[in-house]
This record gives structure tokens, sequence and C-alpha cells, in this order.
């Protein structure tokens, strides 16, 4: 930010001024109320930003506008227009914007980048326009599941093509400061690879994963331990929507399941072959290998955390009760999971913390009252 202060008011980018809390420009038109759109626009109104919304559904605007997220109404000259819809209408949207509203710098945050990219790129007004897109979401959708912390400290991507111009990348990257986000520039072709392995593919598995379980007997399925629930926990997304978001980035994502199919037909040769464990064992190894790849808390390289587990009565109050607790003894937790056992009236809470605070939070809850069953070293 160049030594501006982010609480000054009235300050200059490029050509335009800024009245807020934040560096984002006033007003703000963000069409599509959904999960993303209703979450900035939540952060934006906590920055002092005018806010107005628009959406297909009046009533999905209207909700968005009764959790504080703007007001529900037209505005004549927005300074930036932020698209908010799902891929397959996100180009015609961001066209008409860029017509209806000559003076807005236009932005999109769709998860597919080339698409609109080739469309938009060719439009007499392009060098208002510049992509980009929030790496975070949830399985729920809708403004009812917005936040606005949901992108605090998650990678926001910023597409600029060979017509944005310098005000407009300005403009959106701004915006993603604003958001909490961690600014990467990426081309559209870059973008779109690398979602479709850390994000589309996941989605795939995870809902062909959870598939196999609707032929099961509910018995089969009370042996379901916290390993299932992880692998499945994002196949409960919205089916519409990532129907929108796979065709849109179907090359990258074939290119990708094809690799995966590859994979799966050797550990499926190896399963019926009788000895031939070695193929299991390097097909499961290179699991381990790519785990330690992802990235740590931020965005940082991987940290070993150690896990404590603790067990919680399965009561009203008792959760909120373990993490007041741990603020008192001081310790912050990197990282948390709950597991239930089948039939048990207890959940068990892993916590995981920095190593050398590993004591001082077992002698703190056990003094407290808790349960303290197992202590493990896990790289994550």
């Amino acid at each position: 930010m160049s030594g501006s202060k982010v609480a000054q008011n009235n300050y200059e980018v490029g050509k335009m001024t800024i009245s807020s809390l934040l560096l984002t420009p006033s007003p703000v038109l963000i069409i599509g109320a959904g999960l993303l759109g209703t979450s900035i626009a939540l952060r934006l109104r906590q920055g002092g930003v005018e806010v107005y919304l628009a959406d297909v559904s009046p009533i999905a605007a209207r909700l968005a506008q009764d959790l504080g997220a703007g007001k529900a109404t037209a505005v004549a000259a927005p300074k930036l227009v932020i698209v908010a819809v799902p891929p397959d209408v996100t180009p015609a949207v961001v066209a008409d914007a860029l017509e209806k509203y000559p003076k807005a710098i236009v932005t999109d945050v769709s998860s597919v980048k080339q698409l609109v990219i080739d469309l938009i790129a060719v439009h007499p007004c392009a060098n208002r326009f510049v992509g980009s897109h929030p790496m975070a979401g949830r399985e729920r959708s809708g403004a009812i599941a917005a936040d606005a912390d949901l992108f605090a400290g998650r990678p926001w991507v910023i597409v600029p093509h060979e017509k944005s111009g310098r005000t407009a990348q300005r403009v959106v990257q701004n915006l993603a400061v604003d958001m909490g986000g961690s600014v990467i520039q990426m081309s559209a072709q870059e973008h779109d690879h690398a979602v479709s392995l850390v994000s589309h593919l996941p989605q795939i598995m995870s809902s062909l994963v959870a598939g196999q379980l609707t032929g099961e007997t509910a018995d089969s399925l009370q042996l379901a331990g916290q390993g299932l629930r992880d692998v499945t926990r994002i196949a409960k997304s919205d089916s519409l929507l990532w129907t929108s978001i796979i065709n849109a980035n179907r090359k990258e994502i074939a290119a990708a399941l094809r690799r995966t199919r590859k994979e799966l037909d050797d550990f499926i040769k190896a399963v019926e072959s009788d000895g031939d464990l070695s193929t299991i064992s390097r097909l499961i190894a290179l699991g381990n290998e790519g785990v330690s790849r992802i990235p740590g808390k931020h965005g940082g390289a991987p940290t070993r955390y150690t896990e404590v587990t603790v067990l919680i009565p399965d009561q009203p109050g008792q959760m909120g009760r373990l993490f007041t607790e741990i603020g008192q003894i001081g310790v912050n937790i990197e990282d948390f999971t709950l597991e239930h056992s089948v039939g048990q009236p207890v959940g068990r809470a892993v916590l995981s913390v920095i190593p050398a605070h590993t004591r001082e939070l077992e002698i703190g809850l056990i003094q407290r009252g808790w349960q303290v069953i197992s202590v493990g070293e896990e790289q994550r």
C-alpha cells in the first residue's frame, strides 16, 4: 500500500476517489446474492463501503439485504461491479455490466476463468474488466451461509488479460486485500489448470465416494468413522452449481480425471492380482507425498503439529466451555476436528497445537476437569 493509511479518507486510486475504511471505492454493485457475493458484501459493509445488491431472484437479494449486506435496490453509477453468478452465465453478465455501467470497473469471482476471458477480451470495454477468483467456499450455498470473514487468509487469484487497464487491475487487487485475501496473479490457463486439481477433482472424488453409500444398509453405515466424513464432507455441495463449474472447465478436468483413472486402473489390477503389494504400497506412498506438498496454515510451508485429544460430553454448552477454557490457558489452536463414536455419549475433540505448547495445554485442561486421552504427532 506504499505506506498509505487504510483508515484515511478521500485518497486516490488511479482516478477514483475512495471515502471509506477500505481501499474499495463506493458505491459497489454486486450481481449475485449467493454465498460469495453476500460474503463480499458483508465485508465491504463492515468497512463502510456502500453496497447495492442485484440477483435474478428478488427474494435472494432481499435476504442478503436483511443480513446487512447492502441495499437490494438499483444504483445508477457504481464504481465497481462484482459479478458473482455461476460460470455458465458469467460472461454474459460481465458484458452486460460493462455496457450498462460505462464508468465502472468490472470483475467476476467465477471459479473458471478461461471461458470468461475468451469472451470478454474482445469486448470494446475490455480494459475495464479484470477477472478474479477467491479460493474460499463452503458446502452450503446461498446468502444464509455467507460470512464476512470467509476470505480471510485465503488465496485470491487476480486474472488480468492483455487489455486490462492498470486502474482496473489496481482496484480489483485492492478488493482482494480488503477481503483479507492473499493476492496471487495468474493467467486464465494457469488458474483453470490449478483449480482442476485443488478444487474440482476433490469435489468429483468426494461425490463419487459418497454416491457409493446410497445402496448400503443402515447397519453398514453405522460403522462410518471420521475418515469417511472427511472424504465426503464436500459431497453436500450444490449439484447445479457444480454442474456449471465442471462443464465450464471440462478440458482441464477431463485431463485430471484421465490421470486419476490410470492410477485407479493400476490399483484395481494390483488388488485383483495375488501378491502385487508393491503397486499398492507405491500408490499409497504417492498419496503421502502429495499430502506433504499441501501448504500449511496461511499458505506457508507444511507444519508439524501435535494433536491433543479431549473427550467432550454430548451436552449443551460443552464445546463453548472447552474453547473458553483453552482461551484462558492461552494456547492457540492451529486446527480442530470433532469425532463421534457410535452409541457413545461423548465426542473427541482433536486439537492441533504447536509442539512446544502441548504440555501446557494438557496440564491446563486436566486441571479444569477435562479428560485428555491421547497425544500424537502428525504432519498436516
